[in-house]
Parts: structure tokens; sequence; C-alpha cells
């Protein structure tokens, strides 16, 4: 489940691999719609599925490669919405999403809840309506995923919901233009860091956020707002903690794919402890845990490595 600004009707995200559709179903928090299109006027939502279940085939001269743009192409996707064209909720309406997304989980078999957004935590975790909302959700089952924020470089700028100390919250890395190297990766500054307001390390793990390429609607605010941002084959590029969440989600579902049993402390704790963290060549951390929390998630070793009962 994508919690965010809604969903482009574009056939690579509304269908899968196989031409099989996808979206099981579709509700708009802001006026209680269920069913119906959730168009995405801001483009954020549509951005954030698209890095997760972008079913379009990449190409290397002219033919396929048989990999596909999203992490998780074959991803069933509930599309809820609930910010508008600016990007911006209410904490009423964010609560009210979680809450059919629980209400619905087994009807949907949803198992990851992708939350793309971050505010100025103003109350304590557990007096927070929106970290109470995902914490309800985490208790049922379901894996929830936050974005750091992209408030950093400055410590305790980890927003909400991802303060919450129980659930996956993600900063994020660019790999500097050098996709096949890591030598040069850095943590930017946007990046929120931790402690939280309690005094926890957050984020749990950093992702990839830096340059991501995914579709978004043309008619949407982001595409009309940043056009530099658009490339030749009408993709989007966009920066965030947001872009890496949605990264981290996908690697859950395909997690999920290989061991349906597993609970969301035991997807937490694959991610964990197989995360890479950046170390200097004296052996040192290059940063904190309150910068890169574990370290860098990685797909192929939370499979071969990641451990269970955390």
């Amino acid at each position: 489940a994508v919690v965010d600004s809604g969903l482009w009707e574009h056939e690579a995200l509304v269908k899968d691999t196989n031409g099989t559709n996808r979206v099981v179903a579709r509700y708009d928090a802001l006026t209680g719609a269920v069913g119906s299109e959730v168009v995405d006027e801001s483009g954020h939502g549509t951005h954030m599925t698209s890095i997760m279940a972008n079913s379009s085939p990449t190409m290397q001269n002219g033919r396929p490669t048989g990999t596909y743009k999203g992490v998780a192409p074959d991803v069933s996707l509930v599309a809820v919405k609930v910010l508008g064209r600016e990007g911006l909720a209410h904490v009423l309406e964010i609560v009210r999403a979680i809450q059919w997304v629980v209400d619905h989980r087994e009807k949907y078999n949803i198992r990851v809840l992708n939350l793309s957004f971050a505010q100025t935590p103003r109350w304590p975790y557990w007096e927070d309506p929106v970290d109470q909302a995902a914490m309800r959700a985490w208790a049922e089952g379901i894996a929830v995923v936050a974005a750091a924020g992209n408030e950093g470089p400055e410590p305790a700028t980890v927003g909400s919901p991802g303060n919450l100390p129980y659930i996956i919250t993600v900063g994020a890395v660019t790999d500097s233009w050098t996709p096949n190297t890591r030598s040069d990766d850095y943590l930017p500054d946007f990046s929120s860091r931790g402690p939280t307001p309690e005094g926890h390390i957050k984020p749990d793990i950093v992702a990839l956020g830096g340059h991501m390429t995914g579709l978004i609607r043309p008619q949407s605010a982001l595409a009309l707002e940043q056009p530099e941002d658009i490339l030749r084959t009408g993709e989007f590029v966009s920066t965030g903690s947001s872009q890496a969440s949605a990264l981290v989600s996908g690697v859950l579902a395909l997690l999920l794919q290989l061991e349906p049993d597993l609970t969301p402390d035991d997807l937490k704790c694959k991610l964990v402890t197989s995360a890479e963290p950046a170390i200097n060549r004296d052996g040192k951390l290059a940063y904190s845990p309150f910068q890169q929390g574990f370290g860098l998630v990685n797909a192929t070793r939370a499979v071969t490595l990641g451990q269970k009962g955390c």
C-alpha cells in the first residue's frame, strides 16, 4: 500500500510484467471515495510507486535486458491518496488513510505500507496520532517503511512518522552518478539525521535516493514546476529520502515473495543485520549510526545474510 498523492494510470504501473492488472484497490482519504481513480495531482505518489513497481523492461541498445525498472515489478498495489496537489496533508487525513489500510489488510493481502513523507515531530511518538496509526499497522502485521526526511544535515531532524522506533526508517545515499562503483557514494546533506526527540537511533538504514528516475503524470505539479528534471523519455528525476523509502518497500516485497511468513519484525531484522555501514580505510565508521543507521540496504545480502528474531 502506497499512502501518498495518488497514482497515474500508466500501463507500467497498473499492470505487471505479464500485462495483468495489479492495482487491487484505490482509496481517496481526502474524499472518502473507494474504488474510483485516485488522480495524482502532485506527481509524488506516482514517482514513488514507479521506483517500487515500474514493470517497464530495462533496455540496452534497443533491446530488453531481461530486468525491469521497478524494484518489485510484479507486486500488487493499493493506491491511497492523502496528499493534495502541493504535497500537503492534515494529520487526521493521514490517520484515516492508514486506518483504511489496516481495516482492509486481509482483504487485499497488504503486507507493506510505504509512507514517503515526514513532518517535524510535534509530540512524543506515543502521543503523535500518525505515529500511533503507523504503530497499529505494524502490530497488525504490516511492515511500515517511512522516510527519514530531507531536513539534514543537522542532528535531530528525523521527521514523523520516521521517529517511531518500531518501524523501518530510511535515509538517503547518492551514487555520484557512478552506479557501478561504491567508492564515491556518500550521504547527502539533505538526508535527515537522528537522534529522535526521545533519543533513539534513526534512520535504521539508508538506501539509494539520489537522482532516482521514474514515471510521473505530465500534468502533475512536480512535472510542471520542474520541467528541467524531465528526461527525453518523459521520465522524471527526483531526489530524497522518499525515493529511498520506496526502494526499500520494493525490497521488502521481494523478501516476502521468497518467505511469505516473515513478520514485520523479521523483515526489519533481515534489513538491519545485512546492511553495509560506510567504513573508512582506517576501519572506523565514516558516518555515525545517527546518520547512516546500520548502513546501506542490500537486497542480495538481506536474502543471504539477513537474520530473523532480532
